[in-house]
């Protein structure tokens, strides 16, 4: 059998991060913002139901508002009536392609998670549409969305897309979610200059890069990729929270401009020692569980942060201190949760 070398092995450890659908932390599936399959969410319509026709479903033109959730629909049919439509949920069903959709031009809101969708398509006439959810299907490629421009929301989470493309057109997208996919590259985001969140998490990226024009951004979350260095975020100097859990980072740097954070996420990584965040004043939120700090006297590095109210410190050599939870109080004394656990007064 071929030797491994340890560089190999870790290296080998980053990408099966990269690939896993979903963390086994607790503290990382907190929020769906992760880009990662939320457990609170279905895993998915059982495919081997047979699909209804759409003549036995009762549909109201006076509705605006139309839930069509888990119908066992499985063609996008019959829906002219619904000229007042507003939002339409076509949540889990069956359905394999968009289409017959044209008449509905005042949607706003457009939901399509959890069916078996291949290609974006036939939405050009819904030019008053806001937000666009097509996550858990099969898709490849970012397409078809030109004519989209009042388009604040895309979620695309848990697809086969592999490449972040042809998006220059929503200028207005304030919201986009790519994670659960196979993005190797951060790319062709130059023209989304009223980005405010953008969550890549679980997918295959190596390096921060191509996020400069992202000026409003306030959210980025890049969790169980393959990240091994923070860089790239000098121009996100309104960036609020940092979300980059379960990558391979070993040190902690190159967030000089990022004096808005508000939580910074670097858990499950290969970090030594808490430092260069002195200057992040408004912190509120720090993870760094699962990393290899040992020295108490890097907690120093957050006593400018007087409004710090949530630290994650556990599996780290710390940990091992009898006295673990009282250093923390000692040193840190505004934190009112350390780990899981609020503290008691």
């Amino acid at each position: 059998m071929a030797s491994v070398s340890v560089g190999e092995l870790q290296e080998m450890e980053v990408d099966r991060r990269g690939e896993s659908e979903e963390s086994g932390d607790d503290e990382t599936r907190r929020k769906s913002i992760n880009g990662d399959v939320d457990p609170s969410q279905p895993t998915g319509t059982s495919k081997e139901e047979s699909p209804v026709d759409m003549d036995t479903i009762t549909l109201d033109p006076e509705e605006e508002d139309v839930d069509l959730v888990h119908c066992r629909i499985g063609k996008i049919e019959g829906l002219e009536v619904l000229q007042k439509a507003k939002t339409l949920s076509l949540r889990q069903n069956l359905i394999k392609k968009i289409e017959n959709l044209e008449s509905l031009s005042s949607l706003q809101e457009l939901d399509l998670y959890d069916n078996q969708i291949r290609k974006l398509e036939n939405l050009s006439n819904l030019k008053e549409l806001e937000l666009l959810d097509v996550s858990f299907n099969i898709l490849r490629k970012v397409e078809n969305l030109e004519e989209l421009t009042k388009l604040k929301k895309l979620f695309l989470v848990h697809n086969k897309v592999t490449a972040i493309s042809n998006l220059d057109h929503l200028t207005g997208l304030e919201m986009l979610e790519l994670g659960s996919n196979r993005i190797r590259v951060i790319e062709n985001l130059d023209a989304l200059s009223s980005l405010q969140s953008l969550f890549l998490g679980t997918n295959k990226i190596t390096k921060l890069q191509n996020l400069d024009s992202l000026h409003n951004l306030t959210v980025l979350s890049i969790q169980s990729n393959r990240i091994t260095k923070i860089e790239g975020l000098q121009n996100l100097v309104n960036l609020k929270e940092l979300y980059l859990s379960h990558n391979g980072v070993e040190v902690i740097e190159g967030l000089e401009n990022n004096k808005k954070l508000t939580t910074l996420d670097v858990a499950a990584n290969r970090v030594k020692k808490i430092e260069n965040v002195s200057h992040l004043t408004e912190l509120q939120e720090f993870w760094m569980n699962d990393n290899q700090i040992d020295n108490w006297s890097d907690l120093d590095e957050l006593k400018n942060a007087k409004s710090l109210e949530t630290v994650y410190l556990e599996r780290n050599p710390l940990q091992k201190d009898p006295q673990y939870r009282r250093k923390i109080m000692l040193a840190l004394p505004s934190v009112r949760q350390i780990d899981a656990t609020f503290i008691r007064f």
